[in-house]
């Protein structure tokens, strides 16, 4: 088999280890923090599961990333000052849900000061307003645009664009509804299950969800039936939420 092969997590850990002791010998006391993230910090990392690790440094000019494989198995490092990491965990975008789990549980390596644990709070300490603020944003920057995609198709075509576009659907919307729950999703491959089990969600968003995890995407007229019903769902749930979007018809400045 070309790599990658399978590794335990007794391994994985190992190897972890490992760069970590690279790390602190070629930054030296410049390092803040390591961690492991990911898989194999939430421990659910399956037997070709990648190793990834943050590094945080006292002060840096631009973080960067490392990005290799041995042939058996693949790192990646994120090498950020604390200044930025700070920064980013605190920031809420629209893929906040599946982007900043990570904060949550990171598995330090080398932390004499708790810093991962500072970080966390940091994270979980940012106000419901930035939330809305992203919900909103996302309703029209995401929802919106691919909703006239929709509409558009329907007229004009091409209907073998409709599968991917209610992928898009369903995983903005799952999007939405983590940052409305204020709950980041495990992985990617958890977002639709995951955002089903939440028990305040629009209207015809499960419909949405189990058509397309089901893989059944062939039925033309089905999808855009679907996606309009979820697209009236989320519109009235928004309001309901105090979701609102604010109309102009010129720029907004």
């Amino acid at each position: 088999m070309i790599g990658p092969r399978k590794v335990t997590r007794e391994e994985r850990i190992k190897i972890a280890f490992m760069i970590a002791n690279q790390l602190l010998e070629k930054y030296g006391s410049e390092v803040k923090a390591i961690g492991i993230y990911g898989s194999l910090a939430r421990k659910t990392d399956g037997p070709f599961s990648d190793i990834e690790i943050k590094c945080i440094l006292n002060s840096l000019e631009d973080g960067y990333c490392y990005e290799w494989t041995s042939g058996d198995w693949k790192a990646e490092v994120n090498v950020d000052s604390v200044e930025d990491i700070v920064e980013e965990a605190t920031t809420v975008e629209e893929d906040w849900p599946l982007t900043h789990g990570q904060f949550f549980s990171i598995l330090p390596i080398y932390d004499p000061e708790e810093f991962f644990q500072e970080l966390r709070q940091k994270a979980s300490s940012v106000d419901n307003t930035i939330f809305k603020e992203a919900i909103c944003k996302t309703l029209v920057e995401e929802m919106y645009e691919y909703i006239g995609k929709l509409r558009n198709i329907e007229i004009q075509g091409p209907e073998t664009f409709l599968p991917t576009l209610a992928i898009k659907i369903a995983t903005t919307g799952a999007m939405i509804l983590g940052l409305h729950n204020k709950r980041y999703f495990t992985t990617s491959t958890q977002v639709l299950p995951e955002a089903i089990a939440f028990t305040d969600k629009p209207e015809g968003f499960d419909a949405l969800c189990k058509m397309v995890m089901s893989g059944h995407l062939y039925d033309s007229k089905k999808i855009l039936d679907v996606c309009e019903n979820f697209w009236n769902g989320l519109w009235d749930w928004s309001k309901e939420n105090g979701y609102i979007i604010h109309y102009s018809n010129c720029v907004p400045f």
